[in-house]
């Protein structure tokens, strides 16, 4: 059963958290997506927006849930009157254990709407600390399917990006955290501190990603400012992780003090990660104005180092993660062209499902393909752009 859905309570620009449906039940509007603007919501208007009774169930109890919380908590009347429809929406079927590509939609929607959020975050430490925690599971137990989902996000234009890189950032932190000789007290600092680190420019991060024109020079002081306007937003939300802080207003600043805000020289194992995650997220992200930059060269950027001198956190990095992450795509010696869904033993040589024949058309079924057989090697990396076919990522880990 489907209500109705009153799209002037919700926002420009920020997640969308519930799934917007048509009246024949074709999606608009996936959870956590934003509506970007004014002809974008007449648009979705014009073919009546609708939510399951569940999900609308859920909405207004998350919301009255909120209202009661702040009023118990005595809050002042402005806090009260500016709370708005756009909550964290839990349900039960949110805390069950899934396979990656059930579960991270609904942790992006929950991390979206915090990130937007920022300061007017209720019980921002209880929130973010359950919502890592489930994170950091589903990276330990599902890495290459988790890599799958969000690196498939990453490539969708209309997800929020800010959220999506923040999500690939820590995961990838996760990933090579212990390799790297992080000491462990510190693992769980590092993954929050790449969930939050650019919550002082979130929704500046995804307008960033959505033109084609240069920044202004407001966004360009807001990227400058937002180690520390994070910092302070962290701080006023109950964040007393110093290792954490630290991170997230150091994240820009590098070895030889040529970065922002303060020109410090950083040189930690955890600060290196950070940012080797963050920029390999960047790159490998299409934007407006470009497309993504192909997996292959952002892995020898990254083994090379800045100096173009071979970098063993970098040569770590690419050994883990491989010159093909899970979800990127790929030209292979059959003519092929396939998206990656399992990182193999060797860094050039993963598991690849064909989903374009050598002639250019879509395959009806995908066809798995091991790159280690000379015959279907992989040529050269794509970016999204190059492959027009949808991606059924449940249907294609259905098959592993």
């Amino acid at each position: 059963m489907y209500k109705p859905l009153p799209l002037e309570v919700i926002a420009l620009n920020q997640p969308v958290p519930v799934n917007v449906w048509d009246p024949k039940g074709v999606l608009l509007l996936r959870k956590g997506e934003p509506i970007t603007s004014e002809q974008h919501r007449g648009h979705l208007m014009l073919h009546a927006p609708m939510v399951r009774e569940s999900d609308w169930q859920a909405w207004s109890y998350s919301y009255t849930a909120e209202l009661d919380r702040l009023v118990r908590s005595n809050e002042s009347i402005s806090r009260i009157a500016g709370l708005t429809h756009m909550v964290e929406v839990r349900s039960a079927a949110a805390h069950d254990d899934g396979r990656a590509h059930q579960v991270w939609p609904d942790l992006h929607a929950s991390l979206a709407t915090l990130l937007h959020q920022g300061e007017g975050a209720g019980q921002f430490p209880e929130r973010i600390e359950r919502l890592a925690q489930r994170a950091e599971r589903l990276w330990c137990d599902n890495p290459d399917e988790s890599m799958l989902v969000l690196v498939q996000l990453l490539f969708d234009v209309r997800v929020g990006y800010s959220t999506t890189h923040a999500m690939l950032s820590a995961g990838l932190c996760a990933l090579l955290a212990s390799p790297a000789g992080v000491a462990r007290e510190d693992h769980a600092s590092l993954f929050r501190a790449a969930l939050c680190m650019n919550i002082g420019m979130t929704r500046t991060h995804d307008a960033m990603a959505r033109q084609a024109q240069p920044l202004s020079d407001a966004q360009q002081q807001a990227v400058r400012e937002h180690p520390l306007t994070g910092l302070a937003v962290l701080k006023r939300l109950g964040v007393t992780d110093a290792a954490w802080l630290d991170l997230v207003e150091q994240h820009h600043e590098r070895p030889d003090g040529t970065g922002y805000p303060a020109g410090r020289r950083i040189a930690g194992t955890a600060h290196r990660l950070l940012q080797m995650a963050d920029g390999y997220v960047a790159r490998l992200s299409p934007r407006q104005g470009r497309g993504g930059l192909l997996s292959q060269q952002v892995a020898r950027e990254l083994y090379l180092g800045p100096d173009q001198q071979p970098d063993p956190l970098g040569a770590l990095f690419i050994k883990h993660i491989g010159f093909y992450p899970p979800g990127s795509y790929v030209r292979l010696a059959s003519g092929e062209l396939g998206v990656v869904v399992r990182r193999g033993a060797r860094a050039h040589a993963p598991l690849v499902f064909a989903i374009v024949g050598r002639q250019g058309l879509p395959l009806g079924e995908p066809a798995l393909r091991d790159t280690q057989d000379a015959a279907f090697e992989i040529k050269a990396s794509l970016p999204p752009g190059e492959v027009k076919v949808l991606v059924n990522v449940p249907r294609l880990l259905a098959r592993l």
